[in-house]
């Protein structure tokens, strides 16, 4: 069995903030428009929260795995799963079915705590502000287990409320 790459997905405020009241705090086209293309074809880990934020829908292109306590959760074009091990073994499969590169483990909080211990590259979006509100927070980034790779900034699109820095992190 050929080892598939587990990615993290965040964009993330300086103070380490990704959401308040269950969405995020920023509204980021160029992000979303690079988090689509790079995410296309590959099967997303996700917790229930993160899936809500969808608004009841799937993102097209893209196998949905959800990780959540009710065994009862029925939402077309979702496999959901109990832990994020499941879900990772879960979406390596898919990865193996549709020859997908990556595994892209896409939040909430919860799920990227768990997730940062054993994924091998994280896609982050630094975005350059403080969130005074935030509830839902991303682990520090640790230097001496990931090296800061490529790093693109981004200035305010038309449709970003804030600048970004867009930096790729691999396991050392």
């Amino acid at each position: 069995m050929k080892k598939i790459p587990v990615a993290i997905y965040v964009a993330v405020a300086d103070n380490g903030v990704i959401g308040r009241d269950g969405d995020m705090p920023w509204k980021l086209s160029t992000d979303l428009k690079r988090f689509k293309a790079m995410t296309m074809g590959k099967p997303m880990v996700m917790g229930r929260k993160t899936l809500d934020t969808f608004g009841g829908r799937t993102l097209p292109g893209r196998p949905h795995v959800v990780v959540t306590r009710n065994a009862h959760l029925d939402v077309g074009g979702v496999e959901t799963v109990s832990s994020l091990q499941a879900g990772i073994e879960r979406a390596h499969a898919l990865a193996e079915e549709s020859g997908a590169e990556e595994i892209a483990v896409i939040g909430g909080g919860e799920i990227y705590r768990q997730a940062i211990e054993i994924a091998d590259i994280l896609y982050v979006t630094h975005v350059e502000a403080e969130i005074a509100d935030g509830d839902t927070f991303f682990p520090a980034i640790d230097s001496a287990v990931f090296e800061n790779g490529e790093e693109l900034v981004v200035p305010v699109g038309e449709k970003d409320t804030y600048p970004t820095r867009f930096v790729t992190y691999r396991r050392r």
